[in-house]
């Protein structure tokens, strides 16, 4: 008779056991829904809010002013920024000028999905570049020759860097029209929380959808003195996973080095923090069963164990140096808030065992503390921590 010795498939996402924070305004409850069925926690603080279009003043006035005075070339950048801007003008009465107006120049769409909005008007793109790239738009307008041509670029609160200023250096007049303009969030407590946990370590990941969020998110904990904190978190503990290289640089430019997809999409984003936090979770044999250190959770041979923050602290700790004694006093130190009782480790390390399901994980070292059972095989490559 055959024995089956197939590892069986875990029962949970590969993201269970581990938060992520999400910073977007815009397309948040679907970024959330994506990773949490993968598993994941997700801490939700808007880092931005969008000035509704029809309140814009500064669109209104750049629309007109395009409406009156013609550019050679407009580039769309945006599907729901182009779909926005037409819709806007519409409720000020001046879709059918702007349209027409439209008509009439150069119009570049920068992806697909910007040439489907500017079909979806009646209008027809004159080129798009196979790469969805800022810089292939760049590259056929210098190549064309922009002295004294007016160039208008929808933007979308994104960051074009280097953009304007080469269109500008060849001798053209730029034109940004400011559709979706970024502000800060009208409730800015939710922000200071993901602030707070991600510097504490209590969030595994931070995703990015937009470089502005990015750019409010540090710009927050600078104003509190929090940026150190927050730099050393994300530069070694946290993931920092970016939709594309635009958002990455504002977190670049303070050395944080990022993840992201070849696809700058949510979905290859979301697959991206699938593959990532497992790969950085540490596993360990400790008597005689595998176990996997998730962000909240303990994965032991293959069935996740949520822990309580207490325990995953202790635990931590404990970790740090597998198979070595870990003293009470430094299991305190190890616990948030809990002042000088050593009881209080006594009281988190039942409950961290109970979490566990299997007590003889972490052993009791009498008069001394406590060390993490790992395998004697093992100790030989753990000793070091």
């Amino acid at each position: 008779m055959s024995v089956n010795t197939t590892t069986p498939e875990p029962q949970h996402g590969p993201l269970a056991g581990f938060t992520v924070g999400v910073t977007a305004a815009r397309r948040a409850d679907e970024l959330g829904t994506l990773l949490r069925r993968r598993g994941a926690a997700v801490l939700h603080a808007p880092a931005l809010r969008i000035v509704p279009l029809a309140d814009d003043s500064e669109l209104l006035a750049t629309t007109k002013q395009l409406i009156d005075h013609a550019p050679d070339v407009v580039i769309a950048t945006t599907a729901i920024g182009f779909r926005g801007w037409v819709e806007a003008a519409d409720g000020w009465g001046l879709g059918e000028a702007l349209l027409a107006r439209l008509q009439d120049v150069e119009l570049l769409a920068r992806g697909p999905k910007v040439k489907g909005a500017i079909r979806a008007a009646g209008l027809t793109e004159e080129w798009s570049p196979t790469s969805e790239s800022m810089a292939e738009v760049l590259d056929r307008l210098l190549a064309e020759g922009v002295a004294d041509r007016r160039i208008a670029i929808q933007l979308h609160g994104e960051p074009l860097p280097g953009f304007v200023e080469a269109l500008r250096a060849a001798g053209a007049e730029v034109v940004g029209v400011p559709v979706y303009r970024w502000m800060p969030p009208e409730d800015i407590a939710p922000l200071d929380r993901l602030i707070d946990a991600t510097v504490s370590r209590s969030v595994d990941a931070l995703a990015f959808t937009s470089a502005p969020a990015a750019a409010s998110l540090l710009s927050r904990a600078e104003e509190r003195g929090l940026l150190p904190d927050l730099l050393a978190a994300l530069g070694h503990d946290v993931l920092v996973a970016c939709v594309g290289p635009v958002t990455a640089l504002p977190l670049q430019a303070h050395g944080i080095d990022t993840v992201q997809p070849e696809r700058f999409r949510l979905g290859p984003l979301v697959q991206l923090v699938c593959r990532e936090l497992p790969a950085r979770a540490r596993t360990l044999p400790v008597a005689g069963r595998s176990v996997e250190i998730r962000g909240q959770a303990v994965v032991v041979d293959g069935e996740l164990r949520p822990v309580p923050p207490a325990g995953m602290s202790l635990l931590r700790a404990l970790v740090r140096r597998p198979g070595w004694v870990v003293s009470r006093a430094d299991l305190l130190r190890a616990l948030p808030g809990s002042g000088r009782d050593e009881h209080a480790v006594e009281t988190a390390m039942a409950r961290l065992r109970t979490s566990l399901g299997a007590p003889n994980l972490i052993q009791t070292v009498v008069k001394r503390g406590y060390r993490l059972a790992l395998d004697p095989t093992a100790d030989t490559k753990y000793a070091d921590g």
